[in-house]
């Protein structure tokens, strides 16, 4: 059990994983039930979800600044708070390319991205959740390659997605803009499993 200290930290990375989360299921839930006209709003409730996670980010760092002693190294509370905080913030980018671009439909394919994004999300905050007993919890480690398989996964979708985009779509303005947000969406997983490497790599550094 991590001391009351330690679980100060621990408990931070949980909710940060959990901002992530919610920001993944809201915008799964934009996609399915698209519609262009809400956007302004959506894209307000979405950046109240990313500074809930940038202010615990900070709570992390200020409590960094004043600990004597920390669970693992300071260079890795810091490095693990902002991969998970990229998590967020990617999924957020990815609704504001959205508006920014000012798409009118949804590709079938966003769809495909956004529940898997919710997995990544869902299987990240497990991790953080284990992480505190991570000496004795050998379930984080299949954890991990679970979401190591979930972003090969996601790199078979993207593929797959581009190619379907570049020779079933003829708008090169749509094309154009599609291809954007799917290199966005890769992004969210891709940072998913930045967090799951950070964690393995303070696992090894530690035992």
């Amino acid at each position: 059990m991590a001391k009351k200290s330690d679980k100060l930290f621990f408990d931070n990375f949980v909710d940060c994983a959990a901002c992530a989360c919610r920001a993944a299921v809201m915008l799964d839930e934009i996609l399915g039930s698209y519609d262009p006209r809400a956007l302004p709003k959506l894209v307000e409730q979405m950046h109240l979800i990313e500074h809930e996670g940038d202010t615990k980010k900070h709570e992390m760092m200020e409590a960094l600044m004043h600990a004597f002693i920390t669970p693992i190294e300071r260079e890795d509370i810091v490095l693990l708070s902002q991969n998970i905080d990229d998590v967020t913030d990617s999924i957020e980018d990815v609704l504001l390319h959205l508006y920014m671009n000012n798409i009118t439909f949804i590709n079938p394919e966003a769809v495909r991205f956004s529940k898997l994004l919710i997995r990544c999300c869902e299987a990240m905050e497990l991790v953080m959740k284990k992480f505190q007993n991570f000496k004795k919890d050998v379930g984080i480690h299949q954890l991990i390659i679970e979401l190591n398989a979930m972003e090969e996964e996601g790199d078979r979708l993207f593929i797959s997605s581009m190619r379907k985009l570049h020779t079933e779509c003829r708008d090169p303005l749509e094309i154009m803009a599609w291809r954007e947000i799917f290199i966005y969406l890769e992004k969210c997983l891709d940072a998913c499993e930045e967090v799951a490497d950070v964690v393995e790599t303070v696992i090894m550094k530690n035992t």
